[in-house]
């Protein structure tokens, strides 16, 4: 069955893959280990360029690196968005006073543009016939009308790979299968520790 991925990159990393050793993922042979029996044609990778903070000065080199290590692997295409930092005023929760809580202002940085862009090219390849299965690596709900138009519409079969605990159940009745992700999948989908593209070579972080 001709099949194309479709994955949340932070809805993965947080949902499965923060603090655990298996941030190394190739996530096209996560898919081949996972779905034997469909034919992984593409993958599409959807995340945002972060920006490293005082407190981690790497963060941003070791995801470029782990961009380039996705690059290797013909079948995966990454789609960025972005981030909107801001300051806002938010109630702080350790602070009753007078029966309310006393406002704090605080950085806010929240991340757009994945599940818009996860959603535009779903719908768009479904009506290019350019899949008969689509596979989708999240649990955000925001997705369940386009899931539901693939699935109605395009006559579409639908999977879910499920990177968090429960899976969410706007989701789930839309789904013709759901796997979970465990951690014996992620740890047998690791890209080799050096990978070379055109412009050298790339070595797995040795901390992240």
């Amino acid at each position: 069955m001709r099949t194309r991925v479709y994955i949340d990159g932070f809805n993965l990393y947080y949902g499965c893959l923060k603090g655990t050793p298996a941030k190394w993922l190739n996530p096209a042979l996560l898919c081949d280990n996972l779905l034997p029996r469909n034919t992984i044609e593409h993958v599409r990778y959807f995340s945002a360029t972060v920006s490293s903070r005082p407190n981690d000065p790497d963060q941003a080199n070791r995801q470029q690196t782990y961009f380039r290590a996705l690059s290797t692997e013909p079948r995966i295409s990454i789609h960025l968005g972005h981030f909107l930092t801001h300051e806002v005023q938010m109630p702080d929760a350790a602070a009753w006073t007078s029966g309310r809580y006393v406002g704090r202002r605080v950085i806010k940085t929240e991340e757009k543009g994945s599940d818009v862009n996860l959603a535009t090219y779903l719908l768009v390849d479904a009506f290019d016939n350019l899949f008969d299965c689509a596979v989708i690596v999240s649990n955000d709900s925001d997705l369940k009308e386009p899931i539901a138009q693939v699935k109605q519409r395009f006559g579409k079969t639908i999977g879910i790979l499920n990177p968090q605990q429960r899976v969410s159940r706007a989701l789930a009745p839309l789904a013709n299968f759901i796997k979970p992700i465990r951690k014996t999948a992620l740890s047998n989908a690791q890209f080799p520790s050096q990978l070379k593209d055109g412009g050298g070579p790339i070595r797995k972080p040795s901390r992240w």
